[in-house]
């Protein structure tokens, strides 16, 4: 009997270890976000997987029943609906700060002024998220907004689904610029070609990314240590060194 209670025990003990989170994390911290989760995994021996999207949708997809334990959204307004609709454990905790930067990877704008040429913009596309549904879509609308530009650039525009489709529109050339996130822009994976300006932080409201536990998370504990460690010093390491500020 003695023996049986120890085996049950140590059962359940794997049981847990092996526990799996579920997380819909906004397109821009994917990256970041899966290089987090491996050291977490490797901690706890827990797994976290990710569904990746717009903000926007990975919303519209929770009000509709998505099972996600943990949204890491792309702005501080989407957590607080979700708070005020009972679908989420609690408020919203601020993980990292986002920037927009100016890119393109045309080689005819090596060492040029990328804020010149985008005045200039011509016939030339200019890919950004869509302002609906992506935070960094409405940053990068409020931005050109701001500048005067929007009238002159919308005739121009390519919206991207999300800021990883506004990138990917100007990599492969179907737009000449795109407005992105800094966390992109010092991807070493990019084309170092082109050219690259930092948008002004006073030109857009601050990028405040935020998470939220959802409601169907509220008692596991898994979502708690997730979310403890994403507070650690080494996560918030690996978040200022993929291009975000901290808070």
């Amino acid at each position: 009997m003695r023996l049986t209670t120890i085996l049950i025990a140590l059962l359940g003990s794997q049981l847990a270890c092996a526990d799996t989170l579920t997380v819909a994390v906004a397109s821009n911290f994917k990256s970041t976000a899966e290089v987090i989760a491996a050291k977490f995994s490797a901690e706890t021996g827990h797994e976290v997987r990710f569904s990746s999207a717009s903000t926007g949708k990975l919303y519209a997809q929770i009000v509709h029943g998505a099972p996600f334990d943990i949204l890491l959204a792309a702005d501080s307004e989407h957590p607080a609906l979700l708070q005020a609709a009972g679908l989420a454990a609690g408020a919203g905790v601020t993980y990292a700060i986002g920037e927009l930067v100016l890119w393109s990877g045309d080689p005819s704008f090596s060492g040029s002024d990328c804020r010149q040429a985008l005045a200039n913009l011509g016939k030339r596309k200019l890919a950004i998220a869509n302002p609906e549904t992506a935070p960094y879509g409405r940053a990068a609308k409020e931005f050109l907004t701001g500048a005067d530009l929007w009238e002159q650039v919308a005739s121009q525009l390519v919206y991207g689904e999300n800021i990883a489709q506004a990138l990917h529109f100007a990599v492969t050339g179907n737009a000449v610029f795109a407005v992105i996130a800094k966390s992109q822009a010092i991807d070493p994976r990019l084309p170092t070609t082109g050219c690259s300006w930092p948008v002004p932080s006073d030109q857009y409201h601050p990028i405040e990314q935020q998470l939220v536990v959802l409601s169907r998370a509220a008692d596991n504990p898994v979502a708690s240590r997730f979310l403890q460690f994403l507070q650690s010093a080494d996560a918030r390491d690996t978040i200022r060194q993929s291009g975000y500020g901290v808070p």
